[in-house]
This record gives structure tokens, sequence and C-alpha cells, in this order.
């Protein structure tokens, strides 16, 4: 059974999205402010509906900080600002889908259903990452490197995932803090780089590839 997280200050309009969600055969929890919904969340949900403003704080800001531990739960945003500026902001900080007040609950319901379908289809394709010598299972978050397990710090592990997951793409260093560190916790760039050399350290300097005046991808782990 699907377990959706709803975070609505309007009691009427939260109890009415409970409603709808329970009569999709959904478990509904409803929090009424940022508060409880950090009381709440946990990987154990498989969405959230997140309204903008909430009383004690903007529910982007709660969107950021599910990004940083809780990559996989799809959001949806529930907002009364129509513009388009507030829009792309709130799909840039990790949205994955934006609806503006008032909405039809067939619309809602649909859009939930592409989300459980998207994040289903992606977790079955995403739970092994293999590259020759390198191995992740992101399901219990393992790194193998020749076939033996490496301890990884939190960080280590979601910068290499990353790589892992754009194996064709080059991220600068302010691409990999955005999104290994978040926001609103901006170390330096040297953090960065401190990072990749102790994966480095740790499996060959061949997993990872410095890509000269833009950044890192992952490299060619060739099998022995």
């Amino acid at each position: 059974m699907k377990q959706v997280l709803i975070v609505e200050d309007d009691v009427n309009l939260g109890q009415s999205l409970k409603k709808i969600c329970e009569g999709e055969g959904m478990v509904a929890y409803l929090a009424t402010s940022l508060h409880e919904a950090r009381g709440i969340i946990s990987d154990s949900l498989d969405i959230v509906l997140l309204d903008w403003m909430l009383p004690d704080g903007q529910g982007i800001d709660f969107l950021k900080e599910v990004r940083l531990t809780h990559k996989s739960i799809p959001v949806i945003m529930l907002t009364a600002r129509t513009e388009l500026i507030d829009k792309v902001l709130g799909l840039e900080s990790g949205a994955n889908d934006y609806m503006t007040k008032p909405f039809e609950s067939r619309e809602l319901i649909a859009r939930i259903r592409v989300q459980l379908r998207e994040k289903h289809d992606n977790s079955d394709k995403a739970e092994r990452l293999v590259f020759g010598r390198l191995v992740i299972n992101t399901k219990n978050r393992d790194v193998l490197f020749d076939g033996e397990r490496v301890t990884m710090t939190k960080m280590e592990y979601e910068l290499i995932k990353i790589l892992a997951e754009n194996p064709q793409q080059t991220f600068s260093r302010e691409n990999l803090l955005d999104k290994v560190w978040g926001y609103d916790n901006y170390p330096t760039t040297r953090t960065v780089d401190n990072h990749v050399l102790q994966i480095r350290q740790k499996t060959s300097d061949e997993v990872i590839e410095t890509i000269r005046g833009l950044g890192y991808r992952l490299g060619i782990v060739s099998s022995k």
C-alpha cells in the first residue's frame, strides 16, 4: 500500500487531500507545519504533496532538506503562486511536479500516479550500477571495487553515486556542491577535490576522471 505525506496548513484542504488519496487506496499522513512534516518524513514514504507557504517556513526549504536525505521520494509542490519564476524555482530545487491551486482532484491523482510509476521504474533500473571493477548497490548503499566492499562516508557515497548515475556527464565543482551538499550548506570547492581524492585512494585513480577546466566525471573503470 502506497504512503503519501501531505504537508498543508489549510486543515480543510489538507483533510480533503487526505480523503482523495485514501480513496485511491493510499495511506495518507497530514502535517500542517514543517515541524510536523520533519517528524513524519522517512524513506518508507512513496510521495510527498507539499504546500509552498507554511506557518513555520516555506515548503521549498523542506524540499531542499528532503533532497539531501530522501532523494528518491517524489515531491509535488502545491501552491497558490502562479508566477513562472516560482514554478522554475520549485522545479530547480528538486520538485518532481508543480500544481497551482485550485486544481481538480482527478488531475492530482493522475499526476501522483505518474510520479509513483516513474519512481518504480527508476528504482528497478538503478538498483545496481556496474562499471567494470566498480559496482554500486543503491538499495543497500554498498560500493564494491574489485569485488571488495569499500567503506565510504555518506558524502563520498553520494558523490560517486551521482557520477555513476550520469556516466557521460561532466559535473563542475559547484554543481557537485549543489547536488551532494545542498544549496544551503556550501563548503568550499576544495571540499569536492578532497572527497574525490579520498574516493580515489579507496578505489583507484581511474574511478573519477578530471576534465581540465570543467570538473569531474566517472572514469573508465576497466576490468582486470
